[in-house]
């Protein structure tokens, strides 16, 4: 595999496309031996896919967990049983919300750390199997709540029985399940009518390339022509530190790194607190070795992944 096609493709997914088949595109378009993707998009929704290629998908681990963030519309008055519009109505209510004040306020009970109910149509396994495929066998399984953040949740358009909102969310968290709460809060139900993922991880929509502009770029250009987030910035948050020669070969040879080694060399940037026991260092050229961690004793590191540049 060619260097340039380690690294990381931020993909628009269109809607009506599974996560997967968005991927497998995206693999086959630029040939590439290995790939996935760092968190799922229900077929409707559309936007941010983050697509780890070659080497990189070494490093798919540290986006499982990153923070979210989307637009969406929310229709009152229903209730489906995927808790979206792509599902069976389960119940029809009338729209009686007297004014948006009480709209926001039902939005204001679910920011900050809350308990949500996993939907029964999803992507969560039981026994092996996706929740989503005992539900369509008629056997559903209710797996318990777990506890969600919710940074941001604003109401941005209300028209009535359609709400446009914003939220910025932990991994982990259900939009659809946030609208279906919400609209029982209301009394008059509600689900996720539309979405739009507009960042993942520290990647945003700004940066994303739809499967369209990807294709006519490798029909015209080849490959190498696209340009993907190398390795070593993309782990953003994460401390980094430059290796010199010398330490570069220890990180190849796999040899035990303590504070001493890393010590005097780091580059400043905005560091994010969930990558506070983490570091990646980087060569002279700006090429990912390694990504390590602190050690039990606080002054080694253990190797997460090593790379050979």
């Amino acid at each position: 595999m060619r260097a340039k096609l380690n690294g990381i493709l931020v993909l628009d997914k269109p809607a009506g496309m599974t996560s997967a088949k968005a991927l497998a595109q995206v693999k086959r378009l630029l040939g590439a031996a290995k790939a996935g993707h760092t968190g799922t998009l229900d077929p409707f929704a559309t936007g941010v896919l983050v697509c780890c290629l070659g080497k990189a998908t070494r490093l798919s681990r540290f986006f499982l967990r990153g923070d979210k963030t989307y637009e969406g519309i929310m229709r009152l008055g229903l209730e489906t049983d995927t808790q979206d519009a792509t599902g069976r109505v389960l119940r029809r209510a009338p729209v009686t919300v007297p004014d948006r004040g009480r709209i926001e306020d039902a939005f204001g009970r679910f920011r900050g750390r809350i308990e949500q109910q996993p939907p029964l149509y999803a992507a969560l396994k039981h026994k092996g199997i996706p929740l989503y495929k005992w539900a369509r066998r008629g056997q559903p399984v209710r797996k318990p709540p777990r506890k969600v953040e919710i940074m941001e949740l604003r109401v941005t358009a209300v028209e009535l029985p359609f709400i446009r909102f914003r939220v910025s969310c932990s991994a982990g968290t259900y939009v659809r399940t946030l609208c279906a709460d919400i609209g029982r809060c209301l009394g008059c139900g509600g689900i996720l009518q539309s979405l739009r993922r507009t960042a993942s991880s520290g990647f945003s929509i700004d940066e994303a390339m739809n499967l369209e502009k990807l294709k006519a770029v490798v029909d015209t250009r080849g490959p190498e022509a696209v340009s993907l987030v190398p390795m070593s910035e993309a782990l953003r948050g994460m401390p980094m530190f430059m290796a010199g020669p010398e330490l570069a070969a220890r990180i190849s040879d796999g040899r035990q790194l303590t504070r001493a080694d890393l010590s005097g060399k780091s580059i400043p940037v905005p560091v994010a607190a969930k990558y506070g026991s983490f570091l990646r260092i980087v060569d002279e050229r700006h090429r990912l070795l390694a990504v390590v961690k602190t050690g039990k004793t606080a002054l080694k590191y253990d190797y997460c992944c090593v790379f050979h540049p």
